[in-house]
């Protein structure tokens, strides 16, 4: 019998959803996690990992329609979509490994230059 992985999707707000809340998957295989949210003026969806040691890692973000993914990660990942109020943004990861399983958090933010 193989390894299973499970990914866990957390979010903690009721005006910033994010889908599934869990899956199971084989290694070599993708994720997909979906992020949206109801908050006006609110352009940009940030993507984290849960580490081990319960930190939070980083992956990047979605401003508008432009995915800005954080360098130096050796993490095989991809964002489309949009971050704006009402529309979908999907962060995939590609090639599942054992230190894929992991609870991935999801937030939305304004960009602030957008206010300056």
């Amino acid at each position: 019998m193989g390894t299973i992985l499970r990914v866990f999707c957390s979010s903690l707000s009721d005006k910033v959803k994010q889908k599934p809340t869990n899956m199971y998957k084989n290694p070599g295989e993708a994720a997909k996690i979906s992020c949206s949210h109801s908050i006006d003026s609110y352009d940009r969806i940030l993507w984290y990992k849960q580490l081990e040691n319960r930190q939070l890692q980083f992956l990047g973000y979605m401003l508008a329609g432009s995915p800005v993914p954080e360098k130096g990660l050796d993490v095989d990942m991809e964002m489309e979509g949009s971050a704006d109020k009402g529309e979908t943004c999907t962060l995939t990861i590609n090639s599942l490994s054992v230190s894929s399983s992991a609870v991935y958090f999801c937030a939305a933010s304004y960009h602030s230059a957008t206010y300056h």
